[in-house]
């Protein structure tokens, strides 16, 4: 079952590669679980989510581009599993009536939906593999 979700911190460490964002459900308990991910990632996440706009399209803006351009909606997105320490995540996307779910990491998929109306949402199996 999926479960709603929201980004609800990211913390910029600059003096370290590994940087963090929580990720907590919407409703209900309100359980929250961090996730490590990249300088890049944080940084692109960080400027969505403030609205900064560059001159030249970053790599999630681009991406962002390519989906709509070929005539698809990120409808939302799924972090689904929690496997060996690694979070997995799928991006939903219609298109031409077919719902596509594309493979993604987390990180790019949070960095797709920050500052944007997608919906994320959290496979509740990975709340209840946390709580061990």
């Amino acid at each position: 079952m999926e479960i709603a979700a929201e980004l609800v911190q990211i913390i910029i460490n600059e003096e370290v590669d590994q940087q963090i964002v929580v990720v907590r459900e919407s409703a209900g308990q309100q359980r929250a679980f961090p996730i490590v991910i990249g300088m890049p990632e944080i940084l692109a996440i960080d400027r969505r989510l403030k609205g900064i706009e560059l001159p030249r399209p970053m790599t999630h803006d681009l991406l962002e581009e390519i989906i709509e351009q070929m005539g698809g909606v990120l409808q939302k997105v799924v972090i689904t599993e929690l496997r060996e320490h690694t979070f997995y995540a799928a991006l939903h996307v219609l298109q031409d009536g077919e719902m596509l779910e594309i493979d993604s990491r987390p990180s790019d998929a949070l960095a797709l939906t920050a500052g944007r109306s997608i919906p994320l949402f959290v496979d509740d199996q990975i709340f209840e593999q946390l709580k061990m």
